[in-house]
């Protein structure tokens, strides 16, 4: 049996490990992504000072991508939830692409306003897609790693673009081949996802120990509602108490388990409505909207905080990839020790929490970088703040895929990235005002203390509830 179950694998020349070669691709994206956001923010200095634009007309740029990426992300996921990922990234990666190339021809503010609403509106299919993809591929060990993996791109974009943009700025002298060869990454991109990605169920290069893998473990965590339905129905007189005497007693549980019964969850598929009026949607939600504003405000802002304390951006390249890089880290940081915990017998609620908890407390260490001045030493206490962020934000990508099951991951990760981008255009808009009439100092401030409030909201929210017992949501 197990030799010629070898024999076929060896004859459709399958990939061991292929989920982590489709994470791969998902962490490809999101440098590609960041690289084509971040172009601006890079450029900002050299922008500002060509079109004379002050901090609150440079936050209007800013405003309008998030505007369109907050709208898209909800309206993306309950897309990418009935296309599929394959179709729906697909189309997302080729329309910002081809946006990203045309920013090359704007000309004032409003051009800029109008280039950065449309990529705002490609972008954000990105998150929902990829948190759909890592609950559709990995088991829920393994989610962590997997989250932390594809969202460490975010990072990785981050720290690679100012030296790739303020190299092709100073090579070509001119702002404008910037966006359009950091463009052009993506529809390259496109050539490998579009060979590489299938559905599990349904690829023909993943091996069939690993096909089990993943639907055995997705069938195991639908029905674990449904098992304690059957063990409290079954008379206590029959004395049944091990798994293989209640699969004796309900043969349709075990039909389902190696089965991979779909309309057991196509039965309990749930609308927008629903979703909203559960607990833990809106623990998600909180999550990311009292997270992201932050590391919005860094990505978007940090050039130019570092050029009010009077360094320009030549100065800032070596400094200025530390906070991105400890991001990276921290997003690692942050799956590997839930996995740990897990594997240490913490439940999965717990062993996600207490990540979030460590992640809420660092995010303070801007506070202390308001009142120093050395360039490395604000870096450093930027890449403890995002540190403590990646991983707190690593948690709340997760949980949507921990709670969720695969039909409605993209919905409440959408919702929750539409959630995030509303604060984060209300904080876009704060920081431009407060920075012309102030200064950053009580933006920074601010950014330290909001991450705390979705600390205890997370911890309030999201738990086990009468909608667990129903099925509705999965048991953490």
């Amino acid at each position: 049996m197990n030799e010629a179950r070898v024999g076929r694998e060896v004859s459709h020349r399958t990939w061991p490990g292929l989920r982590w070669w489709i994470c791969g691709l998902l962490f490809a994206s999101t440098i590609i992504n960041y690289l084509d956001r971040q172009t601006l923010s890079v450029l900002a200095p050299y922008l500002k000072l060509e079109h004379q634009w002050s901090n609150q007309d440079y936050a209007l740029i800013v405003i309008g991508f998030r505007v369109a990426y907050s709208i898209g992300q909800t309206i993306c996921g309950r897309l990418i939830d009935r296309w599929g990922t394959r179709t729906g990234l697909t189309v997302s990666v080729a329309f910002y692409s081809v946006i990203a190339m045309l920013t090359s021809l704007a000309s004032g503010l409003r051009s800029f306003v109008c280039f950065r609403f449309l990529l705002g509106l490609g972008e954000s299919a990105n998150w929902p897609a990829a948190t759909k993809v890592v609950s559709e591929w990995f088991p829920k060990q393994e989610r962590g790693w997997a989250v932390a993996l594809f969202d460490s791109g975010s990072s990785v974009g981050g720290a690679l673009a100012p030296f790739l943009i303020v190299w092709l700025y100073l090579h070509f002298g001119s702002w404008r081949p910037a966006f359009f060869f950091v463009g052009t990454l993506g529809l390259l991109w496109l050539i490998a996802w579009r060979w590489l990605y299938y559905p599990p169920q349904q690829h023909p290069k993943i091996s069939d120990s690993e096909r089990q893998i993943i639907l055995r473990g997705q069938v195991q965590v639908g029905m674990q509602a449904e098992t304690a339905h059957a063990l409290s129905v079954i008379p206590a007189k029959a004395g049944i108490q091990k798994s293989s005497e209640i699969q004796d007693r309900c043969p349709e549980l075990d039909a389902r388990l190696l089965g991979h019964d779909v309309q057991m969850r196509r039965d309990k598929y749930l609308g927008g409505i629903q979703l909203l009026r559960l607990p833990q949607t809106w623990g998600v939600i909180s999550a990311r909207a009292l997270t992201d504003p932050v590391w919005f405000f860094i990505t978007d802002w940090f050039a130019i905080y570092l050029g009010s304390r009077g360094f320009n951006p030549e100065m800032t390249l070596l400094a200025f990839w530390i906070p991105f890089v400890a991001a990276d880290v921290g997003n690692f940081f942050g799956g590997g020790s839930s996995s740990w915990l897990i594997g240490r017998g913490w439940s999965v609620g717990w062993a996600r929490k207490a990540v979030v908890i460590f992640g809420g407390v660092g995010v303070t260490a801007l506070i202390p970088a308001t009142f120093v001045s050395n360039l490395y030493l604000i870096a450093t206490l930027f890449a403890v703040a995002t540190f403590s962020y990646a991983s707190f934000s690593t948690m709340a990508i997760v949980l949507a895929s921990d709670l969720f099951k695969s039909d409605s991951v993209a919905s409440v990760s959408g919702m929750s990235g539409t959630a995030a981008g509303i604060l984060t255009i209300v904080s876009t808009f704060l920081i431009g005002k407060i920075a012309d009439l102030y200064s950053f100092k009580p933006i920074l401030i601010g950014a330290s203390l909001i991450p705390l409030t979705g600390v205890f909201v997370v911890l309030a929210l999201v738990r086990n509830t009468k909608a667990t017992g129903r099925g509705l949501v999965e048991r953490i």
